[in-house]
């Protein structure tokens, strides 16, 4: 069978690209390596919130629920994405692992685990989670205690009573050392003085701060959007908790790691039982590389979604580069809604 449209990715991205894709009469497909629905969210840490409240973190056509919390919790999330997929009745295979693309003459190649897709056009919307991102800093695979990333950090039960290095100025970071904190010792490494946004500010806040600039640059109008930079800490109420404790407070950064533990830039050691990486994520677009070019990270050039190099390839909710605030719940209908638009522009001719 060949596919007018596949959608590599069925987490929030890829619902969304197929909720505008159900209103056409393209022939798609939607396939997801996980084996049940929820996309990524299965896999975070258990005490994991949104930033917004559930009316603001809606995927199009369907609100989700209201919570009784102030942010919905993962499950919450995760129940939304699964109920939402029943809802539209999507066509997703899973679990399908994609292993390359191919093009060849005016069709991709889609070559999976156990079969290979045909398909006119690919929307890939397969996210970060897949790609953490752990520094490479002298001495690392010397350390003798363990190392998690946060993509694998799921409980902080699992550091009681240890010594904990928790590195990563970012949200992940906060929200991680405000529990670990509770169990453990733990030390904060930032490589620059973390920023926390005001008490009053969330994911709305922020989304409208996306969506302006967004609306300014497209008038070819400067925007100031300095004081709710999107990568400054959102005072959840764990890390409000954590603020009162006096555990917000980063230690710095350190040179290298040794056996035991890191060395400090005056040069002092510290020993850890654990280091816990939040250092972020790189994109899970491993499976492109035979047809575009990435760089280290496995960022795409796209003029919009709409990858430069190759025809009939587009690229939803990888943040930033593929649209303001698209790697949210929220974000992400914007640029599918236009991506499908260009997808059907693009078949036509």
């Amino acid at each position: 069978m060949k596919y007018d449209v596949i959608i590599i990715g069925g987490g929030q991205s890829g619902l969304a690209s197929a909720y505008f894709l159900r209103r056409s009469k393209l022939k798609y497909v939607i396939l997801d390596s996980e084996k049940t629905c929820g996309g990524s969210w299965q896999h975070a840490w258990d005490s994991l919130t949104l930033f917004s409240p559930s009316e603001y973190s809606s995927l199009p056509g369907w609100l989700m629920p209201k919570s009784d919390n102030m942010f919905p919790a993962r499950n919450e999330v995760i129940d939304y994405l699964c109920r939402y997929e029943e809802r539209y009745k999507f066509p997703v295979e899973r679990p399908v692992e994609v292993k390359e693309v191919k093009k060849v003459g005016g069709s991709f190649q889609i070559i999976a685990t156990e079969k290979t897709y045909v398909s006119r056009s690919v929307i890939s919307a397969t996210g970060t989670w897949n790609k953490p991102n752990i520094p490479n800093i002298l001495g690392k695979e010397l350390f003798k205690g363990k190392q998690f990333h946060s993509a694998n950090y799921k409980i902080p039960a699992v550091f009681q009573d240890q010594k904990v290095l928790i590195v990563g100025e970012g949200n992940s970071g906060a929200q991680i050392l405000a529990e670990v904190s509770k169990v453990a010792k733990t030390v904060w490494s930032t490589l620059k003085a973390p920023e926390f946004l005001s008490d009053d500010v969330d994911g709305r806040v922020l989304f409208d701060v996306a969506s302006d600039k967004y609306y300014a640059e497209q008038k070819g109008e400067k925007f100031n959007a300095s004081q709710y930079n999107l990568g400054n800490i959102v005072m959840v109420p764990s890390v409000k908790e954590a603020r009162a404790r006096g555990v917000l407070t980063s230690k710095g950064h350190f040179t290298r790691i040794y056996k035991d533990g890191v060395i400090w830039e005056d040069g002092t050691k510290e020993a850890f039982d654990s280091i816990i990486w939040c250092t972020g994520f790189g994109y899970s677009t491993a499976y492109l590389s035979t047809i575009v070019s990435e760089d280290e990270k496995g960022k795409i050039r796209t003029n919009g979604t709409r990858a430069v190099e190759v025809d009939g390839l587009w690229l939803v909710g990888y943040g930033g580069w593929t649209g303001y605030a698209s790697a949210t719940l929220i974000g992400v209908g914007r640029s599918a809604k236009h991506t499908v638009k260009e997808v059907e522009e693009y078949l036509k001719n």
